[in-house]
């Protein structure tokens, strides 16, 4: 997955933002369940860049909650 940065994340529409939220802490779960059982994954940064994508979604989603931008 390419670096989400929150101009994309803005063009979404709500329900896409959800969506892509929801679909990154499916991600996010993977991850862990891989690292936990010692599979290890191809990229072992990887829960942190999907942690960062949440961040990213939830704040373009708080910013239009509080009227931001």
């Amino acid at each position: 997955m390419a670096r989400l940065t929150p101009k994309d994340i803005r063009k979404l529409t709500l329900p896409e933002r959800q969506k892509k939220l929801e679909d990154l802490y499916n991600e996010l779960t993977n991850v862990r369940i891989q690292l936990s059982t010692g599979g290890g994954t191809e990229n072992p940064h990887r829960t942190r860049s999907v942690r960062k994508a949440i961040a990213r979604v939830k704040t373009v989603l708080h910013e239009e909650e509080m009227g931001v931008r």
